[in-house]
């Protein structure tokens, strides 16, 4: 608790830079989500749609700790990968959403998220390398996508 304090500014900047990629993500896709719910068959075991924004908003916030933690260890190019992983995870979180509620394109939003789930995985392998905790810190993250994979999956063939 005490490095988080003497570090809140990093947690801080880390968490509302997770938190505005998922926000400005979500904003983007509101009209689409409401075709979505509206007009899309889903698949068994589709939580209601109140439950996205809550474990969404958990999820970017232990994003943002596990980023803040590697940021403040020693300068490495663990670190520096580990941090470039961490971007590019967030890029292709931001876009599945556009793909997937805005295009409607289910096959191609399942690529999609497979490579995102790849990446999730390969920028967890690298935070172990930097800080431990910051890598479990993305274990729910990993299998929330694992979930969104089902999903993605069920929409996929149900909408064809």
């Amino acid at each position: 608790m005490k490095h988080i304090l003497q570090n809140w500014k990093t947690y801080a900047f880390w968490i509302l830079l997770s938190e505005a990629v998922g926000g400005l993500s979500g904003w983007l896709t509101r009209e689409g989500t409401k075709v979505y719910q509206a007009t899309v068959a889903q698949p068994p075991l589709s939580p209601p749609p109140i439950v996205f924004p809550i474990v969404w908003g958990i999820l970017f916030a232990l994003m943002g700790v596990g980023a803040a933690r590697v940021y403040l260890s020693p300068v490495s190019g663990n670190r520096t990968r580990a941090l470039l992983l961490f971007v590019l995870q967030l890029l292709f979180n931001f876009f599945w959403s556009i793909i997937f509620f805005n295009l409607q394109a289910f096959g191609f939003a399942f690529l999609w998220l497979a490579v995102l789930w790849g990446l999730i995985l390969l920028m967890i392998l690298q935070f172990a390398r930097v800080d431990k905790p910051a890598a479990r810190w993305q274990i729910p993250y990993l299998l929330w996508v694992t979930f969104a994979l089902y999903l993605n999956a069920g929409v996929w063939m149900l909408n064809r």
